[in-house]
């Protein structure tokens, strides 16, 4: 299974420290909360090297390989209860009590953007099999979680994607075509970081993707992909219909805060602006609308009583900054949002007609 879309612009420790810090927190909380599997990948036996030279492909593929899983998800058929459908795609295994980060658009049902598939089954490197359950999924960022009742598994590093270079070497791992005889691997470059993908029927909107021509067909979705020294720098979610060497994959920088709120809570907790029709700024948009900006996200309407309309924003806005962060299109204004909470005060830069204002707004929770 491989989204077809449009384009518009996670060192482990060592295990004997690892092991002493997680009795440290036993002993220090008999409570223990839903554990931090990202980062230090505490507790889990790695295949990839912390910091290290750089490996040979065939190196690489034997220590990544354990960690890469084949899904099978089906659903029963509307036509024919006693038929199903079904689909394939990749995950990565994160942690080793059973924790695997893999796409959305896997785990739902075919030609579904938020129905959950009925059966979903994980398949290991040793061919063991596994039901997995649904931990989280975030369509937006078309992330989830699955997870098997199994230990001691080995979970890849999960590397700093804002650090990798355009063309930088990669290896994409996955189940492509679901071919008999375990994962295919592919090899080639990031051909270009930032860019943002989006797909306008599920809402899908990926900032700070990857691309890169390591082929990647249905089936590698959720697969990794990988830098030269063994860490997982992306997560392959697209690639554009009729394009050849065109394919993309979530940033880890992206993921990974997306991941942990999806171990956590189940769901992602975006604050709410209150804004409607967003659409990315373009220079024909501004040159249309005689924007005084060429980047930014304009919106049709505000909520209503949100915190948009509170703080005195109006149809034909530009918003340019939130916080800290710019806004140059709709991926930057829902990354923006998921890093803040309902009851934040955060400064917004703005422009409307050729004034550039800034106004404090309170952020709020997602009505229901």
């Amino acid at each position: 299974m491989m989204r077809k879309t449009s384009l518009s612009s996670i060192a482990p420790l060592l295990l004997l420290l690892s092991l002493l810090l997680v009795t440290m927190a036993v002993a220090c909380s008999s409570g223990s909360k839903t554990p931090n599997v990202l980062g230090n990948n505490a507790g889990a036996s790695t295949v990839s090297l912390q910091t290290g030279p750089t490996l040979s492909t065939p190196d690489l593929v034997e220590q990544l390989r354990p960690s890469v899983v084949h899904i099978l998800t089906t659903s029963a058929s509307l036509s024919s209860a006693s038929q199903g459908q079904g689909g394939v795609g990749t995950g990565i295994i994160i942690n080793s009590n059973g924790f695997i980060v893999t796409n959305n658009h896997v785990v739902v049902q075919p030609n579904s953007c938020d129905t959950a598939a009925q059966r979903i089954t994980v398949t290991l490197s040793d061919n063991r099999e596994f039901t997995a359950r649904i931990v989280g999924r975030d369509v937006a960022t078309d992330l989830a979680v699955i997870k098997i009742d199994a230990s001691g598994l080995p979970a890849a590093q999960l590397g700093d994607s804002t650090q990798m270079r355009i063309g930088d070497d990669v290896v994409a791992i996955g189940n492509a075509l679901d071919l008999p005889g375990g994962p295919t691997v592919t090899k080639g470059v990031v051909s270009a970081k930032d860019r943002l993908i989006e797909e306008t029927e599920c809402g899908v909107s990926i900032p700070g993707a990857i691309q890169t021509d390591a082929s990647i067909n249905p089936g590698n979705s959720g697969g990794p992909l990988v830098d030269m020294q063994g860490r997982v720098e992306g997560i392959t979610t697209a690639i554009i219909s009729g394009s050849q060497g065109v394919g993309f994959a979530i940033s880890t920088a992206t993921a990974k805060p997306v991941v942990q709120q999806l171990i956590d809570t189940g769901q992602v907790q975006r604050a709410f602006l209150g804004v409607q029709g967003v659409a990315n700024v373009t220079e024909s948009v501004a040159a249309t609308f005689n924007l005084s900006t060429k980047q930014g996200v304009i919106f049709q309407a505000v909520s209503q009583g949100g915190p948009a309309s509170n703080a005195g924003l109006r149809q034909g806005d530009v918003i340019i900054k939130i916080g800290d962060r710019d806004i140059k299109n709709t991926g930057d204004l829902f990354a923006a949002l998921a890093e803040h909470k309902a009851g934040d005060k955060v400064k917004l830069s703005y422009y409307r007609g050729s004034d550039q204002r800034e106004v404090d707004v309170t952020l709020a929770s997602r009505p229901s």
